[in-house]
């Protein structure tokens, strides 16, 4: 069973009494299809977020914290089938596995059970993700297969959406909602009361958290409120929804200082894109295929400055501790960000605790 992710006032009294849990907000796309530029004769793609970008915080933080899922709009999100694949769960080495992983799978040879008997510790990490996903999460959709989706993953999905299915859907509040919420003096709901934010990629934030005014005013309260922000892979496009701020009408507006340039950003980098684009499941057999947009340069153009590797496959992490925002370059780091929320909290935890004991004397 799902487990119940209650926001502070949503606790009942008697639990809320016994609950010695901090609290955490993972904020998920709910996008389910990718828009294509090229080729011409396919609009979009299946997509989702990547499970892996998640499952790794989930597990670190799970003993000690609460979880609140909220996506754009409230609707559920999906996840990406592409994103369960074995190489992907080598996360430092999947730049170095995911050729040979494929290659393999194009053998007339292959077969499903010695594919995976050759990577135990690469299923017993998905399986890891999976049974995190069932205990908090719970029923979501699960993207198509797409043509150059891996053979494995063809026989993955039908049992993924197996076990799924025997789970109660989860709840799912939006941004708008949380917001509106944080500003009624009657709610209790405060993002004061979140010690950090979460965010995985896969490529659905591309559509739902680019210049998303909802976003931008959640990442500000965030910020305000001393909440350590953590995006990855694709998810770091959300910082261009900073250039917006949402006033007490609902009406967004562009902000005159935006105290997030200040943030240097790791992220996908174009020729990773390219390099996917070319030779991995988002490429239309035959045909070249071009998002609408690189995530790199969407936020370079927003004014941020991008941190750069020259092995685009390596973990790449950059916080900027005016501001709280840790961003990672996509699975291969998510270990490390993890890693390094943990330590970015407990040293942010430690000062206000300093600084609380100060006052008090």
């Amino acid at each position: 069973m799902a487990t119940k992710n209650w926001t502070a006032d949503e606790i009942p009294s008697q639990q809320r009494k016994s609950t010695t849990k901090r609290r955490a907000l993972i904020i998920i796309s709910s996008a389910r299809q990718l828009p294509l530029t090229k080729p011409a004769d396919v609009k979009s793609i299946s997509t989702g977020f990547f499970l892996v970008e998640m499952a790794q915080v989930l597990k670190e933080f799970e003993n000690d914290y609460e979880f609140t899922f909220v996506t754009p709009d409230g609707n559920a999100p999906q996840l990406d089938i592409n994103g369960m694949a074995l190489s992907v769960q080598s996360i430092e080495k999947t730049g170095a596995k995911t050729i040979p992983l494929r290659m393999q799978q194009r053998r007339h040879s292959f077969e499903v059970n010695s594919f995976r008997q050759r990577y135990p510790e690469l299923v017993a990490r998905r399986e890891q993700e999976v049974q995190l996903l069932e205990r908090h999460i719970g029923k979501i959709p699960i993207s198509e297969l797409l043509p150059n989706s891996e053979p494995e993953l063809a026989e993955y999905r039908p049992e993924l959406i197996r076990r799924l299915n025997k789970l109660p859907e989860g709840t799912f509040h939006s941004l708008q909602e949380l917001v509106q919420r944080h500003r009624d003096p009657a709610d209790p709901f405060t993002f004061a009361d979140f010690d950090f934010i979460h965010a995985p990629g896969g490529h659905a934030p591309m559509v739902d958290f680019h210049d998303n005014p909802w976003l931008g005013e959640t990442l500000h309260l965030a910020r305000e409120n001393g909440v350590i922000i953590s995006l990855i892979c694709h998810a770091p496009v959300g910082v261009t929804s900073t250039r917006q701020r949402v006033d007490m009408q609902g009406s967004p507006y562009l902000v005159g200082d935006n105290p997030f340039l200040a943030a240097t950003i790791s992220t996908v980098p174009t020729i990773g894109e390219l390099f996917a684009l070319r030779f991995l499941y988002p490429h239309v057999p035959g045909k070249k295929t071009r998002l609408s947009f690189f995530v790199d340069k969407a936020i370079k153009e927003a004014g941020f400055t991008l941190a750069t590797s020259f092995n685009i496959s390596a973990p790449k992490l950059a916080y900027e501790p005016s501001v709280r925002l840790l961003t990672g370059n996509g699975p291969q780091a998510i270990d490390q960000q993890t890693a390094k929320l943990r330590s970015v909290v407990a040293s942010t935890l430690a000062a206000r605790r300093t600084s609380s004991k100060q006052l008090s004397k």
